[in-house]
């Protein structure tokens, strides 16, 4: 067998250099999937220690962020704002109103329809959260101009990703 080439198990022949080609294609630093990976588990971790004063995991914030938005929602709804399905949104909307934060009732027009809706806990949480955001600004230590520039490329992959799965 020639140096440049290695036997595979059906026998076939690949060039060392194609070889390392594969093996730079799958370094796990070159994959966008991995990088978006750590990013997000690394906000995330940053902003516990903003959430805890408020009760709120990150998770729980993103809801009620969306409930700040636009109350009364249906399970549904938030779901498809959160990009989270009913089995994973319905815990976490139980121990929100465990929690006192929001209230879930039954439509009267339909019953199969959960309405959520924000309690004055709730809502008052939502002056008290007002500073999160620059806060973890500040910690991502990120020119401004570079945040709004990551959200921009990262909603329009987001977009992209979504109309691929159409």
């Amino acid at each position: 067998m020639s140096p440049k080439a290695t036997k595979t198990t059906d026998d076939r022949r690949t060039p060392t250099s194609d070889r390392r080609g594969v093996a730079e294609q799958l370094r796990l630093d070159n994959q966008l999937c991995f990088a978006l990976y750590a990013a997000t588990g690394l906000v995330t971790r940053a902003y516990r220690p903003l959430l805890e004063p408020l009760g709120l995991t990150y998770p729980q914030y993103l809801a009620m962020m969306a409930l700040w938005e636009k109350a009364p929602r249906t399970v549904s709804d938030l779901g498809e704002a959160l990009g989270l399905d009913s089995g994973t949104l319905t815990p976490l909307l139980k121990r929100m109103e465990g929690a006192g934060l929001v209230r879930r009732t039954r439509d009267a027009a339909d019953e199969r329809r959960v309405q959520i809706t924000l309690t004055d806990v709730g809502q008052a949480l939502q002056e008290k959260a007002a500073g999160v955001p620059l806060a973890l600004a500040c910690a991502l230590d990120l020119p401004g101009e570079e945040i709004v520039s990551l959200r921009t490329t990262l909603q329009d992959l987001a977009r992209r990703m979504r109309g691929t799965q159409d």
